[in-house]
């Protein structure tokens, strides 16, 4: 509210200087012409002349001032307007001393209508008309030098003070302008770089939710494949073995009942993973424990031998880290269990100071990983797929070897990222 009101009193200084501006010329010719008049000097040059010239610089100050304010701006033509000023003050000065009124018309005219070191010029020459009107006219110049000089030095001192004022509160009010132009210019940048900045905040929170449900869909797809499709794939396994086994009692018995654990367990995981929660067996055990369960569980549904160890000392890891290791564990017998025929897998965990691998290694049939590389799992299925995202993803790297014959080998090597055990 403040800047306004400063800017409100500016303009109406403003518009108040360009009334007295355009005022001043016939106050001065006017009241110069009465005591010309009233109160003729010696020596003056009569009346009518008098009133010819007086009428002919009204004209002219009327012409290019009154007539056409626009012209102002045009420096050319207001050199030529000021100088026939001069003219017409000097000539009715000489004409009368009251003319000295009209003839200080030239420090007010000097700054508006020229340019630079010409004001100075205007100045001196308007300080030299006003002296000698002061002195009573041209004979002061040859009768009384001395004091037409002093009068001159007068004038010029006052003329030079206000001059210097004049020009510094010019100099200001153009800093003022260049100063309120450049905050105009900042602040509509401000605007458009708001602008701009809100549209990129509005696309990258749809880049973000977009990315958000990308992630949770491929999260979602690989819990899927980890929890229920491994699931769905051993119920239907003893499901087949106990409709082979119909007729023996004992066998049917046990691979329903293992196919109803594995529903129970598939049906856990899968809310667990909706919820996205950790594992079970994470939730109860420490990794190394956890993998001694897992391969237990996974040697007495499908009848191979399976040999956990564990290298190097055991420490808990971040919980997304130890997730992974055991989803990779999961896949891997799962891979076996459908694919390789083996007797014997070996799961080999590796706490080293950096990284923490897991070594999966079977004696089953194995493949030929020219004929079908990674990252597809033997069948054309998605599992290794599965397991390469969740390595990667954790900044981990996976390698698999195999020969057709001589089984297969799949390593889990992933940074040794420290968090408490869940």
């Amino acid at each position: 509210m403040t800047c306004n009101g400063g800017h409100d009193r500016l303009t109406s200084w403003r518009e108040r200087e360009a009334s007295l501006y355009r005022v001043f010329p016939f106050g001065g010719l006017t009241l110069g012409t009465l005591l010309a008049l009233v109160a003729p000097a010696p020596h003056h040059l009569g009346a009518l002349p008098t009133l010819a010239i007086a009428v002919a610089a009204g004209c002219w100050v009327a012409w290019f001032v009154t007539l056409h304010p626009g012209w102002q701006s045009r420096r050319t033509l207001m050199a030529v307007y000021y100088a026939g000023l001069l003219a017409f003050a000097a000539a009715l000065v000489a004409a009368s001393p009251w003319y000295g009124f009209f003839a200080w018309v030239g420090y007010i005219h000097a700054f508006p209508v020229l340019p630079g070191r010409w004001r100075v010029a205007g100045v001196v020459t308007t300080a030299i008309l006003v002296a000698t009107s002061q002195g009573g006219g041209l004979s002061v110049v040859t009768s009384r030098l001395p004091l037409w000089l002093l009068l001159v030095l007068f004038n010029l001192v006052v003329a030079g003070s206000a001059s210097w004022f004049a020009m510094v509160a010019e100099q200001e009010d153009a800093k003022r302008k260049r100063l309120v132009e450049e905050l105009g210019e900042t602040n509509r940048q401000l605007t458009e770089t708001v602008r701009e900045n809100a549209g990129l905040h509005a696309q990258l929170l749809t880049q973000a939710r977009e990315a958000g449900v990308l992630e949770e869909r491929q999260r979602m797809a690989r819990e899927i494949h980890d929890t229920l499709a491994q699931g769905l794939t051993g119920i239907i396994t003893q499901l087949e073995a106990a409709e082979q086994s119909r007729d023996r009692s004992a066998d049917w018995r046990r691979h329903v009942d293992n196919a109803l654990a594995l529903a129970r367990e598939s049906l856990t995981e899968a809310r667990r993973s909706v919820q996205a929660v950790r594992p079970e067996p994470l939730e109860t055990a420490r990794l190394p424990d956890a993998l001694v369960e897992l391969g237990g569980r996974w040697s007495a549904l499908n009848g191979v031998r399976a040999d956990v160890a564990t290298t190097g000392t055991p420490r808990p890891l971040h919980p997304e880290v130890e997730v992974t290791l055991l989803r990779a564990a999961q896949e891997a017998l799962s891979n076996v269990a459908r694919h390789a025929a083996a007797s014997r897998v070996g799961l080999t965990l590796s706490y080293m100071a950096d990284v923490v691998t897991l070594d999966v290694r079977d004696d089953g049939a194995g493949f030929d990983l020219t004929d079908q590389p990674l990252p597809r799992e033997p069948g054309g299925g998605y599992g290794l797929t599965a397991m390469r995202q969740r390595v990667t993803r954790v900044g981990g790297e996976l390698a698999v070897e195999s020969e057709p014959g001589s089984g297969t080998a799949i390593s889990a090597s992933v940074p040794a990222l420290p968090g408490g055990a869940g």
